[in-house]
C-alpha cells in the first residue's frame, strides 16, 4: 500500500513539473564543424555542446537517407515512442519536434548511446533530468542505430528525405 501511495505521489509530481516549458536552446552543427574535446562544464547556449561520449563528429546527409530514416523510425517505435512524442508535447521525456534545431547532432547521439555518463556529467542532460524527474533508460543502441534515429529526427523536423 505504501508503494502504491509513493507511486501516485511521484506521478503527481511528475505531471506537474513536466507538463510544459521549453528546453535550453543550442545551435545546429554543420557537417564540417571541428570537434572540441567534450567538457563537463559546457553549457547548451555556447553552441559547442557536443555531449560526452564516443561521438565526436557527425556528417549529416543532405538529402536524408531514406533507408536510415526508415530504420530510425522503426527503432523509435520500438524503444522511444513510449516516452517521447514526435510533437513538442512532453510525456515522460521531451517531445522531439524541433530537437535537431536545439541540440548538436553529436549531443543527441551521445545522449542516446552514453546516457548514464551524460546524465552524470553533462549540464544540459542534467537540466532535462531536473525538469522531468525521470532518468532516460539506457536502450543499448549501437552508434549505427543512434545514427538512424538521428536521421529520423531530422526527417521529423522537416528535413528532405532522398530516394
Amino acid at each position: 500500500m505504501k508503494n502504491l501511495l509513493f507511486l501516485l505521489v511521484l506521478l503527481a509530481l511528475f505531471a506537474s513539473s513536466c507538463s510544459g516549458g521549453s528546453e535550453p536552446s543550442g545551435t545546429a552543427s554543420s557537417p564540417a564543424a571541428e570537434q572540441e574535446a567534450p567538457r563537463a562544464d559546457a553549457s547548451a547556449d555556447e553552441g559547442s555542446n557536443k555531449g560526452i561520449g564516443e561521438v565526436k563528429t557527425v556528417d549529416l546527409n543532405d538529402p536524408l537517407a531514406k533507408s536510415m530514416v526508415e530504420a530510425g523510425e522503426s527503432i523509435y517505435e520500438m524503444k522511444c515512442a513510449a516516452c517521447h512524442k514526435l510533437s513538442d508535447q512532453r510525456v515522460v521525456g521531451p517531445g522531439w519536434k524541433g530537437l535537431t534545431e536545439k541540440r548538436e547532432p553529436e549531443w543527441i547521439m551521445n545522449m542516446i548511446t552514453n546516457v548514464d555518463v551524460m546524465l552524470a556529467e553533462d549540464p544540459t542532460a542534467q537540466a532535462l533530468l531536473e525538469e522531468c524527474l525521470v532518468r532516460m533508460p539506457n536502450q543499448n543502441l549501437s552508434i549505427g542505430d543512434a545514427r538512424d534515429v538521428l536521421e529520423f529526427m531530422y526527417a521529423n523536423d522537416g528535413g528532405t528525405v532522398g530516394e
